[in-house]
Formats: C-alpha cells, structure tokens, sequence
C-alpha cells in the first residue's frame, strides 16, 4: 500500500523556465542558446544544487565554458528570481493528496540560490511533510545516498512509497530501491498517473 508520495520539484511542481530567464536579460536566439550550453546545459550546473561550490567558483566554471560570453553569463547569474516558474496546481494537488491521508515530500536537486531568489515560486513547500533539497546534504540524484537520507530521516519505506520525476536515471534508482517510480511529462499526465497508481493500490 502507498503511503508516502515524494515529488522531485524541477519540471514535477515547477516549471525550469531557463531560456525565459535568459531572455529575460535581452538576450535571443544563437546567443541565448550558448548561454543555455555554458551554464544551464552544462555538467557544472549539477555544482549548483550541489552546494559545494562557492558562486566565485561557479561563475569561474561557466565563464571558462565560453569566455567570449562573460559579461552575458556574469548577468544572467546575478538574479536568478526568474529560473522556475510554480505550476497552478501543485498546493492544490498536494492539499488533496493530503486529504486522503497520503504523506507528502519533496527529494530535489535544488540550489541555495534558486530557493532563496525564487521563493515566490515554492509556496507548496509549507503543505509537505518534509523533503529534502540536494545542496542542504552536499549530495545529488540519481546517488542513492539522498534517497536513503530521505527514507531515513521520516522512517520512510520504499515499498510504501512512490516516487515522481521528470528524469529517467532518477526514477531508475528509486525503482532499485524499492519505490514505484512515475516518470513526469507534464503535470496533467502525472496527476493522472498517480492517481491510476493509487487506485491500483
């Protein structure tokens, strides 16, 4: 029997609105896409939600990826208030899912800075029964040390537990550990799919 839903929140009860955030800074077309390529679409970006790396050490990593963009890049990272965008239904979603005596969590790859700067965006984060946020345990998904936190620190376990995120390495690992995984498109097709699970259950 399910009794614990755990959202990822990139893409799960946020929209990741990268490239609206760069053109935000006036930047368009082939510039915005090499912009993307150094900092959001790079490997360093995973040092973000990290929170190892200091913004110096970031910044440093992204410019080196295209030096000819510094400026451009310098600015796009100096407010990053406008990277994520919260879903309409997601304190709604939650609240119902609640209401039904289900426990609810949160286990995202999350930065410091976006939490903090885009804090408007993540007023469903007061309706869970807790979570955790990658940079606060300096580990990742699809790690399984960040699950097993999870599952550890609200005696959680992972056959009563299902778990939903828009990356497939993501849910492979949850599924290894034992949680049933639903693999997010869009929010329609993954309150639909939980609700299938549920009432399978």
């Amino acid at each position: 029997m399910i009794k614990n839903i755990i959202f990822d929140i990139g893409n799960v009860l946020v929209d990741y609105c990268w490239k609206e955030h760069i053109a935000r800074f006036g930047f368009t077309g082939e510039t915005l896409e090499r912009i993307g390529d150094a900092m959001m679409r790079s490997p360093q970006w995973n040092e973000i939600d990290r929170g190892v790396w200091s913004n110096e050490e970031l910044l440093k990593a992204f410019i080196q990826n295209a030096p000819e963009l510094e400026k451009e890049i310098r600015l796009v990272f100096s407010d990053l208030s406008t990277l994520v965008r919260e879903r309409p239904y997601s304190v709604e979603w939650i609240r119902s899912l609640k209401k039904e005596g289900y426990r609810t969590y949160c286990l995202s790859n999350y930065s410091y800075r976006v939490e903090t700067e885009a804090a408007h965006a993540l007023s469903f984060l007061k309706e869970l029964d807790g979570g955790i946020l990658s940079y606060k345990v300096h580990q990742i998904k699809p790690d399984p040390k960040i699950y097993q936190m999870l599952m550890e620190r609200y005696g959680l376990k992972a056959e009563e537990s299902v778990f939903l995120d828009d990356s497939p390495a993501n849910i492979e690992t949850a599924r290894a550990l034992g949680m049933q995984g639903i693999l997010v498109t869009s929010q329609e097709q993954a309150v639909e799919a939980l609700d299938q699970l549920l009432e399978g259950c």
